[in-house]
């Protein structure tokens, strides 16, 4: 079984170890280093003692009548008692000091050295005590034992009570995390006044909550709607259904009672559908491949897609698309989603014998009035405007038409759920897109939506599989319109 301990034991843990590791190599470099330039004093001083006994040697030995042995050991009178001298000839000289000794004590320093005199080599021992030096060795190594285990346990307390001042902020900021819930996402955590990183831990963490309170409020304002959206139609059924059994009726009764109900069941298919096609949206289409595409191809196939629907409603699409490559980054399916969206949008709200424009257009110079790709302008977009000559937006309602569920067909008469424009502005944003809107109520709306442009490189075609997997080619209603003749209402990519 794992044993879990807290930061503040492992902090205190790995302090203590660290320190200990720490005092240890001081501690030995300290004990060595000092040894060392002890050991060398003495090898200083012995070389200091030979070089003068050499020289009294040599000086005694070139007078006459003198006992070279006596001269000798009045010389080494003069060196610590416990000093040891030998010098030997090779024609048989022999000196000792102390007289009686014929060897070097085993605890001493020696230094052993030869030299020539008149021909005849010499061999010369010198010893000094090593007991004051070993005193002090000794001395600092209990110093250095006795004392660092103390300061390692005195330090170990401090970094045990500084790990906890240290982490503090971490519990507090643990103890409010603990009471914020899926019911109180609105609190928010304490932000330390210290300015390093568990303040700026805490801001992001307080990010994340007010993220994940809008997301909240967002899924259960979106839960509220799809269900009353999807009860509306149900009521409808039941209803139909009960009122067809209550009694007899005649077959062209029920007739008309099931077509109420396949009428209300389609309906009620359609907007389980968009509802499913938004919420891949929210975590696919970010994710879809994106290769390069190129916005001709896919306009002119949305266009053979959507001419039927317009000759059925009395309606001329003119479509301008030029003769330059536009050539996007994005993923097929998911474009040909946007763009039939934004035309089925743009049909379902022009009067019956208007027409619709939908153009690509190259922009070769930044200028204020261009869209905005990524919050600044930039040369070189390419935009598609799509227009219509309907019922048009009203003003209080075109801040809200990609608002999910929002509808103003109450003013524009139309019948949709108010996921289409929500769906198109998803799939902009997940290609880096701006999506814009402008319109005059009872003039039409315009729809553009601006692209970064990229050089035709390599126009392969996405894998079918991954198109089926996108269903992102089904056209779907869109139940709010968009602008042209009116200021830019600008949908940023975040």
């Amino acid at each position: 079984m794992m044993h879990r301990h807290s930061i503040r034991f492992r902090l205190t843990v790995w302090y203590a170890v660290v320190l200990t590791a720490g005092l240890g190599l001081f501690g030995g470099l300290l004990w060595f280093s000092l040894r060392h330039q002890l050991l060398a004093d003495l090898d200083q001083d012995l070389l200091s003692r030979a070089a003068h006994l050499e020289s009294y040697f040599r000086t005694e030995t070139s007078e006459q009548g003198v006992n070279v042995s006596d001269e000798l050991a009045e010389f080494c009178q003069a060196l610590p008692d416990t000093s040891y001298v030998s010098l030997r000839g090779s024609h048989g000289f022999s000196f000792h000091f102390p007289a009686n000794a014929t060897a070097a004590p085993s605890n001493e320093r020696r230094l052993e050295r030869q030299f020539l005199l008149n021909g005849e080599p010499y061999f010369l021992v010198l010893g000094t005590p090593m007991q004051d030096v070993d005193y002090v060795l000794r001395l600092l190594r209990i110093l250095l034992l006795g004392l660092m285990p103390v300061v390692i346990a005195m330090a170990c307390v401090a970094g045990y009570w500084l790990s906890g001042r240290a982490l503090k902020p971490v519990q507090d900021v643990t103890a409010a995390a603990l009471m914020i819930s899926i019911e109180n996402l609105s609190g928010r955590l304490p932000v330390p006044a210290t300015g390093d990183e568990i303040a700026h831990q805490a801001r992001v963490l307080n990010s994340m909550l007010e993220r994940l309170d809008s997301a909240v409020k967002t899924l259960s304002q979106f839960a509220g709607d799809a269900s009353h959206e999807l009860r509306t139609p149900l009521a409808v059924i039941r209803t139909t259904a009960e009122l067809a059994l209550r009694r007899g009726r005649s077959p062209e009764s029920y007739r008309e009672s099931l077509e109420a109900v396949v009428s209300e069941a389609e309906r009620m298919t359609q907007l389980v559908e968009d509802l499913l096609a938004l919420a891949r949206s929210d975590t696919a289409v970010a994710g879809m491949p994106k290769l390069p595409v190129d916005l001709r191809d896919i306009l002119g196939d949305v266009y053979s897609e959507m001419a039927g629907l317009a000759d059925e409603r009395n309606i001329e699409i003119e479509l301008t698309l030029g003769e330059q490559p536009a050539v996007v980054a994005g993923n097929r399916p998911a474009l040909h989603r946007l763009f039939v969206l934004l035309l089925d949008n743009a049909l379902k709200y022009s009067f019956s014998g208007g027409r619709v424009l939908a153009s690509l257009e190259h922009l070769r110079e930044a200028t204020d009035h261009a869209p905005l790709v990524g919050g600044q302008p930039v040369a070189g977009q390419l935009v598609v405007s799509i227009r219509d000559f309907g019922t048009g937006i009203p003003d209080a309602d075109l801040p809200h038409i990609f608002e999910r569920f929002y509808r103003a067909d109450q003013a524009r008469g139309g019948g949709g759920h108010g996921l289409g424009l929500p769906l198109a502005e998803t799939i902009a944003r997940a290609h880096g897109a701006v999506i814009e809107v402008a319109s005059r109520q009872g003039q039409g709306s315009t729809f553009r939506v601006a692209f970064r442009q990229r050089e035709p490189l390599d126009l392969r075609p996405i894998d079918s599989a991954l198109a089926n997997r996108a269903d992102l080619s089904h056209a779907a209603s869109i139940d709010t319109e968009a602008a042209n003749s009116a200021p830019m209402q600008r949908i940023r990519p975040q």
